[in-house]
């Protein structure tokens, strides 16, 4: 496991948007990934914090090798 999934995990599970925003803004993101902050933000909100666990969770297993991981998109 990549010590930067677990850093990225702990980021989002505890302080849920601004995590994300720290992630984006930092050298945690993912390369060729940008964060999805406004989808934290929102999603997060509206599921009543089930999107920013499952967001958190998903960050543990982030693979670039996939088209897709919740919580970020390909950067263009």
């Amino acid at each position: 496991m990549d010590n930067n999934n677990v850093v990225r995990f702990l980021l989002t599970f505890f302080f849920g948007w601004l995590g994300s925003i720290i992630i984006n803004h930092s050298s945690l993101k993912p390369s060729g990934y940008t964060s999805r902050t406004l989808a934290y933000i929102f999603l997060s909100a509206v599921t009543l914090g089930i999107y920013g666990l499952v967001a958190s969770i998903c960050n543990l297993t982030f693979d670039p090798s996939k088209e897709r991981n919740i919580g970020y998109k390909k950067a263009l």
